[in-house]
């Protein structure tokens, strides 16, 4: 079955029918015994459902796959998880939603690594039963990290607030908040919280930013948070993208003017893009900074570590020339040529004794396809490169032709798009798990509008595999939640600092100067 878009499908499909039976667990802790039908009527047809949680390979520690069935015409619906190690029966409530029992998945997924389920579904019709057409659920060897922490933003251009950067642990459905600004407008303390990263899937470094009142980079080592003020003559602004070294205490910043530009007829309203932007590298140890790339004539941005931490990647593209404009219309100008902007992967050697970078190397000449890159991630066997892929630019969020692209490192063949994985919509901002086996990315395919999380199967024959969207306690909040989901990022572990920890940082701190360096 392939994920349709609910604004695509028919009314009549939209339609949630009720159930008669009750959810499998009761508040009381009581629960009611799930019969599967005596008789039943055989359909070549499938019912829709929603997510569509149809023939893909999930993790063997993921939280249940609870789904909604839409058939105005059935009044129950059953569920059947049958393996070679037993089976689940679930009974949808009365919304129409099956929710499935904890305790019973994990057992269920446990017993059947490396295997495949079949999943039968059952619906009760005015004539009787009706099974539907099976699909399967294959449960894969290797788990996913427990955690993923994101932001949860308006779609749209609207004031800081009603931000926020959440952890959610993936074996379940629990959800904390990292750090929220304010609820309400607030000109005093309004600011945007962005740019969640950690070293190497660990907790233990992190680091966000806060733009706009209490401005400043947040930087917790160990559970200890502090605020520092990253400002100097030498770079266009504070740091925007970050990336830390998978062991060392650096991170590489990318500096960065952007501009947002507002159209009237275009498909997609809003357009983002820098029109200067550098690399710098910060020592997170002694409080310093030294530049990486500075110029006029390149943009370089999204810098990221090599699992080795050996090299450095980025994006890159070439600066039109501005030398007749003054300096007043510059960003006028570049905004005018949005589209012309086209953005290759360029990687430089690292030493890490002295500290130093070699010549920029071209690992993918986007630029020569007419094409752009963005967000170059490395597995962390070092082997595979994964990145957007688009039209113009490098804010591909917004970029209906974005779509997730890999390049074989080892065998330097041509790159190839993860087609299984990949939608008609926006698939961007991505992050590989710690073992290489899982990929999770946001995509625009649901609405058009909102961002939701999506999670791929990645297999050692560096193939991609049909995406799932983010499993939920309650199915429908992937529908009704009018906030999108930003920047996901897997980790090994919670993060240590609480809420009140960033936030007295935040409120009480002016933040530390960064002393930037020539060495």
């Amino acid at each position: 079955m392939k994920n349709i878009a609910l604004h695509n499908l028919p009314r009549r499909m939209r339609v949630i029918a009720p159930a008669a039976l009750a959810a499998l667990t009761i508040l009381t802790g009581c629960r009611r015994e799930v019969r599967l039908p005596d008789t039943y009527t055989a359909s070549e047809e499938r019912a829709f459902l929603y997510p569509d949680y149809t023939d893909v390979i999930i993790p063997p520690n993921i939280a249940p796959l609870n789904f909604m069935v839409c058939d105005a015409d059935a009044e129950e619906f059953i569920a059947d998880f049958q393996g070679t190690g037993g089976n689940l029966k679930a009974a949808a409530d009365k919304d129409g939603k099956i929710r499935i029992d904890s305790t019973e998945w994990k057992a269920l997924l446990e017993q059947h690594r490396g295997q495949t389920l079949q999943v039968s579904l059952y619906g009760r019709k005015k004539d009787g039963w009706v099974k539907y057409r099976s699909h399967s659920l294959t449960v894969a060897e290797e788990p996913i990290d427990g955690f993923l922490s994101y932001r949860l933003i308006e779609p749209g251009y609207e004031y800081y607030r009603q931000l926020g950067l959440y952890q959610r642990d993936l074996t379940g459905f629990d959800v904390s908040a990292i750090y929220e600004n304010n609820r309400m407008y607030d000109n005093e303390n309004n600011h945007c919280v962005n740019c969640h990263n950690y070293q190497n899937y660990d907790t233990g470094r992190m680091l966000f930013h806060v733009r706009g009142n209490h401005g400043g980079t947040l930087i917790a080592q160990d559970g200890r948070v502090e605020k520092i003020q990253i400002r100097h003559d030498s770079i266009l602004s504070a740091g925007v993208y970050p990336s830390w070294h998978p062991t060392l205490p650096l991170i590489a910043f990318s500096t960065n003017q952007t501009g947002q530009a507002f159209h009237m007829k275009h498909a997609e309203k809003i357009e983002v893009l820098d029109t200067a932007s550098d690399l710098f590298l910060y020592d997170a140890e002694n409080n310093t900074a030294k530049t990486i790339l500075r110029g006029d004539d390149e943009l370089e941005t999204f810098p990221c570590w090599s699992p080795d931490g050996r090299c450095l990647y980025y994006c890159t593209a070439k600066r039109p020339d501005m030398s007749e404009v003054p300096d007043s219309m510059i960003s006028h100008t570049m905004l005018l040529r949005y589209d012309s902007l086209k953005y290759n992967i360029m990687r430089l050697s690292f030493d890490e004794k002295t500290r130093t970078f070699g010549a920029p190397d071209t690992v993918v000449n986007c630029a020569a396809r007419g094409r752009s890159a963005s967000v170059p991630r490395i597995s962390p066997d070092g082997r595979y490169l994964l990145y957007t892929l688009g039209d113009y630019g490098q804010f591909h969020i917004w970029h209906k032709s974005a779509d997730l692209w890999v390049k074989d490192l080892q065998t330097d063949t041509p790159p190839y798009p993860l087609e299984a994985a990949n939608s008609p919509e926006a698939d961007s901002y991505h992050t590989w798990s710690s073992n290489g086996r899982w990929i999770v990315f946001t995509s625009r395919r649901e609405d058009k509008n909102y961002s939701r999380v999506y999670i791929a199967y990645f297999d050692k024959n560096g193939k991609g595999h049909k995406a799932f969207l983010l499993p939920q306690e309650d199915p429908e909040q992937n529908i009704v939640l009018l906030k999108s989901y930003n920047v996901p990022e897997l980790t090994r572990n919670a993060v240590i600092p609480s809420r009140s920890d960033f936030h007295k940082i935040i409120y009480e701190t002016e933040g530390k100067a960064v002393r930037f360096t020539s060495e």
